[in-house]
C-alpha cells in the first residue's frame, strides 16, 4: 500500500499497487526452416525433455512423432458418441412402437428393426460427429484465449514464416540455463524466455 497526501487536504488517499505474478514458462526457439525444427524437436527429445511444443505456420510431416505424441482418445471419444448416438435412435423407436404407442402398421411386428435402421444410422453419425469436435476441443484445451506463447515478443511470426520449439518448465528435467545452452546449440536463429504473465 502506498499513501499520499493531496496538497491542501487532511484525508490520506491509499492506491492500492498491483502486484503481478510472473513465472517462466519456457524457453523458446525460432528456426528459419520446417526441416530445422523437426531437427532440433529430434535432438530435444533425445536429451530427454518431454514438455515441449512446437509451433509453425503449416503442417509439418513426423513433427508430432517427433515431440513423441502418442495416440490420441479420439478415436474412442467418437466411437462413445457412434454407439450412443445408436442406442438413443433404436431404443426412442423402440420405446414409441413398442411400448408408448403400438400400433400395427400393415401387419408387420412392433419391434420392426429393419424400419428403424435409417434413424438409428442418422444419430450414429450425429452422435459421432458431435463428440469428435467436442472431444478434440476438451482435449486441446480450446477455446484457449491467451496462451503464455504469445507474449513471446517475434511468435507472431508463427504465422507466417518462422518455426518455434518450446521446452516449458513444468518439464523435469528443465533448467533455465542449460535448456538455453541447449537450444543454443541447434543453431537457433534467436532464443527467447516465455513469461506467464
Amino acid at each position: 500500500m502506498i499513501e499520499a497526501q493531496r496538497v491542501g487536504a487532511d484525508i490520506p488517499v491509499t492506491d492500492a499497487v498491483e502486484t503481478i505474478e510472473v513465472r517462466l514458462f519456457g524457453v523458446m526457439a525460432e528456426f528459419r526452416s520446417a526441416e530445422g525444427l523437426l531437427e532440433a524437436t529430434r535432438r530435444a527429445y533425445a536429451a530427454g525433455y518431454r514438455a515441449m511444443d512446437a509451433y509453425s505456420p503449416f503442417p509439418v510431416e513426423e513433427l508430432a512423432e517427433a515431440l513423441g505424441s502418442k495416440h490420441t482418445l479420439v478415436p474412442w471419444i467418437t466411437l462413445t458418441g457412434g454407439v450412443l448416438g445408436a442406442i438413443t435412435g433404436y431404443g426412442l423407436q423402440f420405446w414409441v412402437h413398442v411400448m408408448a404407442l403400438p400400433i400395427n402398421v400393415g401387419g408387420r411386428g412392433l419391434n420392426s428393426w429393419p424400419a428403424f435402421i435409417p434413424v438409428t444410422f442418422e444419430l450414429t453419425v450425429l452422435g459421432a460427429a458431435a463428440f469428435a469436435v467436442l472431444g478434440m476441443l476438451a482435449l486441446n484445451k480450446l477455446p484457449q484465449p491467451h496462451h503464455p506463447v504469445f507474449n513471446a515478443p517475434r511468435f507472431a511470426l508463427a504465422s507466417n514464416n518462422r518455426f518455434f520449439l518450446c521446452i516449458e518448465a513444468r518439464d523435469p528435467k528443465f533448467d533455465r540455463v542449460q535448456a538455453s545452452q541447449f537450444l543454443e546449440r541447434l543453431k537457433a536463429h534467436d532464443l527467447t524466455e516465455v513469461f506467464d504473465e
